[in-house]
């Protein structure tokens, strides 16, 4: 993506289930844990970089000794800063006591961080600072063993205000208005509750309170403090947890917006953001990790049980396409295959856009993530380069040659690396001018491969705000002189804000919006826009299961063609001298290609949940206002 979003944020999540002996007999090392969740957050280093934090659980400790370890980063390289303080934490233990080295016994009893539970987090901020007391996982302290909890997701709900009002009434005080603190407090009322219904039981069955722990611990139902917390969430989430004691799980959202998936042998069960992640850390093939289903959790008891339980009955699946656009890594078996279905479903309107003159077209991509989209309109090209060559053949028979057959079999598709994106902008000048022309120069390019006779097709996997490919690629590209540049988006036009962890908060930062606002202001319907504000202010004070999206009207007048030329338009300075198209991918298209990821919110405003239409709304209303403020 050219224009660069923060978006999603990744989980870990390791139970080791033998005793740690068995690691370092097998491994050579039970601080095996360790550094397999070093692995499993550096491969999901791409769901975020503005934080990580690893956490710890030492199972079956005797009172006084710490078996909870937490360390967290918002450094530059915050993956590597929280695994150099573990390291250094460890390696200074064991120099200081070389009895410690091999005996295991002694290592979990006197070092941080071995243990037998562990949550790692990499985080990409949309809700509150940037700060490290934003960075996961979040603790709740208790001196009770199994009311501590550890918690941490990828997820952004769309109702903190009301969840934080809930709390306020069952008497809390949280801390701060914030997501995650919410989701943990809520979590942590209803674990209270549990245990301490638990406790009365015990004691009623004359257990000593002492005695009451480990029963309590065995005894406690994740399953049903889930769904009591979990009622009244309106979002998208993969949210972590683990309680002091060692029980741990994840917990997915039921239209399966955030993604999670899982993998368990009689050594470790372990869960991740994304598949090949695991495939990839534990060695095993694609059919062995499986996908969490919408609306569960997996859930991992203390005595080592894993099991998978319904916690809200799921909704129509709407999974993140975007994740399958650009976000999860695409090494994902699926996925790649997906990426590729994205450039080859694109070709027939790039085909119209340059006249079927695949002869003097050279075909690119840019940036990198759009690589396997480009191998697959690139496939689609020498496909119908294939099918002309055949059609000659056919009409040409009687008459060719060997000379003439060697000419037109030698005709192939021409494709280049045309862009380099040449160094991270800095932005240290803050002189509008200025900042500028040093955004013109974030990508290079190749010079020599451009013919003036030629198209040039970029694609791209998404186009967001437009400002990079206004302000540095297209006027790059127009450098090499060609007669056209297509500029090609491997995802439709985003119309809508995200609210459910990709931060896309303003309406007005999304260049389609930019358009049709253009278009209506230029036809004279500027009624438009206030009657959509007037139907959107006029929800404000309405339950959010009672709310319209009325902002899909100020699209309405306009068709998909109108609106790219607009934008192409737009994003068309005055000194270019080529001609500039825009295509996008049709949400049709989207689906053909990701039929496992139908979230398509951003594109169409059919929003999976009532929190949705109230932000995409409230979005609309802050543009009008002329409010710089986040819809959520």
């Amino acid at each position: 993506m050219s224009d660069a979003i923060k978006h999603e944020c990744g989980i870990a999540m390791l139970r080791l289930l033998k005793p740690l002996e068995y690691y370092k007999e097998k491994y050579g090392s039970a601080f095996y844990g360790v550094q397999k969740m070093y692995l499993l957050m550096e491969k999901q280093h791409n769901r975020g970089q503005d934080g990580a934090g690893f956490a710890s659980i030492k199972l079956d400790v005797k009172p006084g000794q710490r078996y909870i370890s937490r360390v967290r980063s918002n450094h530059s390289q915050p993956i590597l800063d929280v695994f150099a303080q573990i390291n250094a934490r460890i390696n200074e233990e064991l120099a200081a006591n070389p009895a410690y080295a091999d005996n295991v016994a002694l290592q979990k009893e006197n070092i941080p961080y071995i243990g037998e539970v562990f949550l790692g987090h990499v985080r990409y901020g949309t809700f509150g600072k940037n700060s490290i007391e934003s960075v996961h996982p979040f603790l709740r302290q208790n001196n009770w063993m199994h009311r501590n909890l550890i918690v941490a997701g990828n997820f952004n709900l769309t109702n903190v205000q009301e969840l934080f009002n809930s709390l306020v009434e069952l008497g809390q005080h949280p801390k701060e208005l914030a997501d995650t603190v919410t989701v943990m407090e809520k979590i942590g009322h209803f674990l209270d509750n549990e245990v301490a219904d638990l406790y009365q039981e015990c004691k009623q069955e004359g257990y000593t309170k002492q005695e009451a722990s480990p029963v309590i611990s065995d005894r406690l139902n994740v399953a049903r403090i889930l769904k009591r917390a979990s009622k009244q969430w309106d979002g998208g989430y993969a949210m972590a947890g683990m309680f002091g004691h060692g029980d741990a799980f994840v917990f997915r959202d039921p239209a399966g917006i955030r993604p999670a998936y899982y993998y368990q042998d009689d050594e470790i069960a372990v869960v991740a953001s994304e598949r090949p992640v695991i495939q990839t850390v534990f060695n095993v093939a694609f059919d062995d990790v499986k996908e969490l289903t919408p609306g569960s959790a997996i859930i991992i008891k203390k005595s080592g049980n894993v099991s998978v339980e319904e916690i809200i009955p799921p909704t129509v699946n709407k999974a993140c396409s975007f994740e399958r656009i650009y976000f999860s890594r695409g090494s994902d078996a699926e996925i790649y295959e997906e990426r590729k279905e994205l450039g080859r479903l694109v070709l027939p309107d790039v085909l119209k856009a340059i006249d079927s003159d695949t002869d003097n077209t050279v075909f690119s991509y840019i940036p990198n993530t759009a690589e396997t989209s480009f191998f697959g309109m690139v496939e689609a090209a020498n496909d119908f380069l294939n099918q002309r060559k055949n059609n000659e053949i056919l009409e040409k028979r009687n008459v060719l040659t060997e000379e003439t057959l060697k000419e037109l079999l030698s005709v192939k598709i021409r494709t280049e690396k045309i862009a380099i994106k040449d160094a991270k902008l800095r932005t240290f000048i803050t002189e509008d001018s200025s900042r500028d022309d040093l955004v013109a120069h974030v990508y290079d390019v190749t010079y020599g491969v451009i013919k003036p006779q030629d198209n040039l097709v970029i694609i791209d996997d998404s186009i967001v705000r437009g400002t990079t490919l206004k302000m540095s690629i297209i006027k790059m590209m127009d450098r090499l002189n060609p007669k056209r540049i297509v500029v090609v988006s491997g995802a439709p036009q985003i119309r809508y804000p995200d609210c459910y962890g990709i931060d896309m908060a303003k309406l007005e930062g999304l260049v389609a919006f930019r358009a049709a606002h253009e278009l209506l202001k230029e036809r004279g319907m500027e009624h438009i826009i206030h009657s959509v504000y007037n139907k959107c202010k006029a929800q404000e004070g309405l339950p959010d299961k009672e709310v319209v999206n009325h902002v899909t009207e100020f699209y309405a007048p306009f068709t998909d063609q109108e609106i790219s030329d607009k934008i192409a338009q737009m994003l068309t300075t005055s000194d270019i001298k080529a001609e500039v198209k825009i295509i996008f991918q049709t949400v049709e298209n989207l689906h053909k290609a990701c039929p496992k990821n139908l979230g398509d919110w951003y594109f169409t405003g059919d929003y999976p949940t009532p929190g949705g239409n109230r932000v995409v709304n409230r979005a609309f209303i802050n543009f009008y206002e002329g409010n710089d403020a986040r819809a959520y």
